[in-house]
């Protein structure tokens, strides 16, 4: 095998992709990023035998761990470099510590030449930890703190941080490094969603206090006049700064797959040049940025290669990046990204194609969604709404996932979908309808924004009168694709929530005994046929 990489839902067969990824990075790029991991380990290790997380240690390892996520860096120079960086960290802990003594292996080992680094890649993978129950509770915790890592990436560049998930994202990778009994993994999993609440929280907080609550908004889905640039991923001070940039250039801005949300927050609203949204998820973007005509802009996860009839219209910025992409430099301190040529390009290109008319609707995160309580609380006690369907997560490319928008299509009239995450697109354009002027699909915005279904959920709980959490009228339906899908579960697991339906298939990283904890402890399943799952989840 050049690789072996089971992180994503769509890995090969369910198994696991051994000579390219599904994704589409190269076996080289996939081992360069378990040599990242490993760095992060080390890193990890020393600083926990250091009894101190430096803030600089905390923000390496989100921004390392970010990195390694599906669909952020294809670049194996910049991963390199990235490790160099992590190395040099490590060293200037131990030195500044006084740390020494008996330290595991990826807390000494070092590389100087690419072709180095590349051979110790080749040893440090999945497969290194050889029993497969302990292998993997560690991906799982990985793969959870990869995702409270991104989050807490994004609140870090607003200036919100809880230095507290940077002190668990060290444990966590300590202990992959440590004989612990299943017991203990499965506690520091459980403790890991935990923490993906509170970094959610952070990030909620960031969010809002910088850019509004996000309100009840009607979005557009067609296309202007004026040439344009599309911005795509997460990052929300991106999309201020390109918005300010190009404010009375003659250029519009639309956002693409889990950039819509921005269209929900008041902050963007006053820009008359931002049009609203164009296109769909991530994994149609080979079509729908070559139909856009004009310069893309990829902030942070969710790039796919990009091919050549627009590949040189690609920019990436923060941890995104592709080999013979141009790419925009991080902001210094206190300073701005320069979208300046990201600009100039634009004006000289032809206006997006239209590929779509109409509006939709979203913005019901949990400030909005909040202020309907009597509305939904009277409703629910009325019997005109009977259930909610948390419909959560991640979209892909597999043929499977139309089970999504034939079950959406096919809930009762009384039924309310919750969702978050670019799972909305294989059913937030359908004509659902509304229950007395609440419509039936709430987004509430990004994966991320799962935090609010979490907060409404509670609301409700309280509202209601309820002992559990699972007394209340609301069932879920997760899709997943990435590891932030990963951590949005452990967060729900936290919460107490179960009975989880999880597709379009299980993780192919959790081992069969670690699969029957998670049943026997939280009742998860895997989805099945469209109207079995409907009858068993509504009644």
């Amino acid at each position: 095998m050049s690789m072996f990489c089971y992180q994503c839902q769509e890995t090969l067969k369910n198994q696991g992709c051994t000579v390219n990824g599904i994704c589409g990075k190269k076996g080289e790029t996939a081992n360069l990023q378990d040599l990242l991991i490993h760095t992060v380990k080390g890193i990890s290790v020393v600083a926990e035998k250091a009894g101190t997380v430096d803030k600089n240690v905390g923000h390496y390892i989100a921004k390392a761990l970010f990195t390694t996520i599906t669909n952020v860096s294809f670049d194996d120079d910049r991963l390199i470099d990235i490790i160099k960086q992590g190395l040099a960290l490590r060293d200037e802990i131990k030195n500044k510590y006084n740390v020494s003594g008996d330290l595991h292996e990826s807390a000494v080992w070092n590389a100087e030449t690419k072709d180095e680094f590349l051979k110790k890649a080749e040893t440090v993978g999945v497969l290194a930890t050889e029993n497969e129950d302990a292998r993997s509770l560690r991906e799982l915790l990985i793969y959870g703190l990869k995702g409270i890592a991104a989050y807490a990436d994004h609140a870090a560049v607003l200036g919100f941080e809880d230095e507290s998930v940077y002190d668990y994202l060290v444990e966590g990778m300590a202990s992959t490094t440590k004989d612990l009994s299943v017991g203990e993994m499965i506690a520091k999993v459980l403790k890991a969603g935990e923490v993906a609440v509170s970094a959610m929280a952070v990030l909620d907080k960031a969010n809002t206090e910088t850019y509004g609550n996000p309100e009840i908004s009607e979005v557009n889905i067609g296309v202007g006049k004026n040439p344009g640039i599309l911005i795509s991923g997460h990052d929300l001070k991106d999309m201020e700064e390109l918005l300010k940039q190009t404010e009375g250039t003659g250029i519009d801005v639309y956002t693409h797959g889990e950039m819509l949300p921005a269209n929900y927050y008041p902050a963007f609203k006053k820009y008359d040049h931002f049009v609203g949204n164009y296109g769909n998820s991530w994994w149609l973007q080979d079509k729908e940025f070559a139909a856009f005509n004009g310069p893309v802009v990829m902030t942070t996860n969710c790039l796919i290669p990009p091919k050549d009839s627009y590949k040189d219209r690609v920019f990436t910025t923060g941890n995104v990046a592709f080999p013979g992409v141009k790419h925009i430099a991080d902001r210094k301190e206190d300073g701005v990204k320069d979208y300046s040529e990201v600009i100039e390009m634009a004006k000289n290109c032809q206006t997006p194609t239209e590929i779509e008319t109409g509006k939709i609707v979203g913005g019901f995160a949990h400030n909005q969604v909040l202020a309907l309580a009597d509305k939904i609380v009277e409703a629910v006690k009325s019997g005109a709404i009977k259930k909610f369907v948390v419909m959560a997560g991640c979209d892909g490319r597999q043929k499977a996932r139309s089970y999504y928008t034939e079950f959406a299509e096919n809930l009762p009239k009384d039924t309310v979908i919750l969702t978050a995450g670019c799972a909305k697109y294989r059913y937030n354009k359908l004509e659902l309808g509304d229950i007395g002027g609440i419509p039936r699909v709430l987004d509430a915005g990004q994966c991320n924004d799962s935090y609010s279904l979490a907060l409404v959920a509670l609301k409700l709980k309280e509202v209601f009168g309820l002992e559990d959490i699972n007394e209340l009228p609301i069932v879920y339906n997760i899709a997943w694709y990435e590891q932030k899908a990963v951590t949005v579960l452990l967060g729900l697991l936290h919460l107490g929530v179960k009975n989880i339906r999880l597709g379009p298939t299980l993780p192919a990283f959790v081992s069969p005994n670690v699969l029957k904890v998670l049943v026997e402890k939280f009742e998860i399943k895997p989805i099945g046929a469209v109207q079995e799952d409907l009858t068993a989840m509504l009644n």
